[in-house]
């Protein structure tokens, strides 16, 4: 049975991109799902003066092992001023300080959500810019706007929408 992680690049305990997250991993069929949160893997700030007297955190080597020995991610980002979260581009860069191909070309299905009407939709564009640099192997992405309007219970309810989420899913499944 093939492994996929899925997470959100947010520390919001009530992240709602972890639970658009979570909620597409249950559309892929016949995988195990290890769930990440970015809690767990605190990471002081980074900067070269910083790793130079103390090194590469173990967390960022844990993080990193859990990419390197899945089939496949699901990542769903928080925009936070036009570009994802700070807490993930804290990770980001730590991993990056280890291998500069963090993503291992390993299959992603690469979302977003926000509260308005864009879901998060330039946070996403840069992501998946940037990330074909640093081994990326993007098969799916989605913008999912409107999250409170479109979003209860545990899944979407808006059916066009979950209709675009499945197709997504599909392309990241026939990838694994």
């Amino acid at each position: 049975m093939k492994n996929i992680i899925t997470f959100a690049g947010s520390n919001s305990k009530d992240s709602i991109n972890k639970q658009l997250a979570v909620y597409a991993s249950t559309l892929v069929d016949n995988v195990e799902v290890t769930v990440l949160d970015l809690n767990d893997f605190e990471l002081p700030l980074y900067g070269m003066d910083y790793e130079i007297a103390h090194g590469i955190p173990d967390n960022a080597h844990k993080f990193l092992q859990y990419i390197k020995s899945t089939d496949g991610i699901i990542l769903s980002l928080a925009e936070h001023n036009g570009t994802y979260a700070t807490v993930f581009k804290n990770l980001f860069d730590w991993l990056s300080r280890i291998d500069g191909k963090l993503w291992s070309d390993k299959p992603m299905l690469l979302m977003a959500t926000s509260p308005g009407a864009r879901g998060g939709a330039t946070g996403l564009e840069i992501a998946q810019g940037r990330f074909q640099y640093m081994g990326g192997n993007i098969v799916g992405s989605f913008s999912f706007p409107s999250f409170g309007d479109n979003f209860s219970e545990g899944k979407i309810t808006n059916t066009e929408l979950q209709g675009q989420l499945i197709e997504e899913v599909k392309q990241f499944q026939d990838s694994l």
